[in-house]
């Protein structure tokens, strides 16, 4: 006999409810919906072996680092075209829109992360076009500043990025990645310009030392 299939929740509704807002550890200027141990996230998340890892809950130390970098240099952002690939929460992308960006789009395969992108950039008065989508294999993007944080924990997810980022490179759009040295970050590849201590959920929340880096 077939168990009853459940129906998942509508994520901006859930987020709303079940996600706090509160203010992001290192980076008291933006406030995201934020998970909890009480926040029940399986029942968003999905149980097929297919759904994305719900990472948009958690800040992680690249996207903070990165959001960290752009509010206190906003000249890196600031009247310019900013794509957030990989945006998860939005953490990134608000930094940019906080600095001062001509306009801010935000990238993710997975639709629960683009229902908190909207309500986070909500909450923080700014503009954030986000759309679901795997945009790795595609052309270069119509933007000027493509920020990166934290994608480098998966060995084949890390080629795609890296293939990618070169090709926005050759297309003359300026790349910054944010990244606490997870364990396929390509460092020969790399130039560090930045580093910032902030915490990591991916440490238990302890704090990284957290590099920007530009491709070299």
């Amino acid at each position: 006999m077939n168990r009853p299939v459940m129906p998942q929740p509508d994520p901006a509704a859930f987020i709303k409810a079940n996600l706090q807002i509160s203010p992001v550890p290192s980076i008291p200027e933006i406030l995201l919906h934020q998970a909890g141990p009480a926040s029940g996230l399986w029942r968003l998340a999905g149980r097929r072996q297919a759904d994305p890892a719900p990472y948009w809950a958690y800040p992680w130390a690249g996207g903070a680092v990165l959001a960290r970098h752009l509010l206190d240099r906003p000249e890196t952002a600031a009247g310019r075209r900013v794509l957030d690939l990989g945006a998860g929460s939005g953490l990134v992308a608000i930094a940019a829109a906080k600095a001062g960006a001509m306009a801010v789009a935000a990238i993710d395969i997975d639709a629960n992360a683009i229902a908190a992108i909207g309500l986070n950039a909500a909450i923080n008065s700014v503009n954030i076009a986000a759309v679901a989508a795997d945009i790795t294999e595609a052309s270069p993007p119509e933007t000027d500043l493509l920020v990166v944080g934290d994608l480098f924990y998966d060995p084949a997810l890390a080629v795609r990025v890296m293939g990618f980022l070169r090709r926005c490179q050759a297309a003359s759009i300026e790349v910054l990645i944010g990244d606490p040295e997870r364990a396929y970050l390509p460092q020969g590849e790399l130039r560090r310009i930045a580093t910032h201590a902030v915490a990591d959920f991916g440490a238990g929340g302890g704090a990284a030392q957290a590099g920007v880096f530009t491709l070299s």
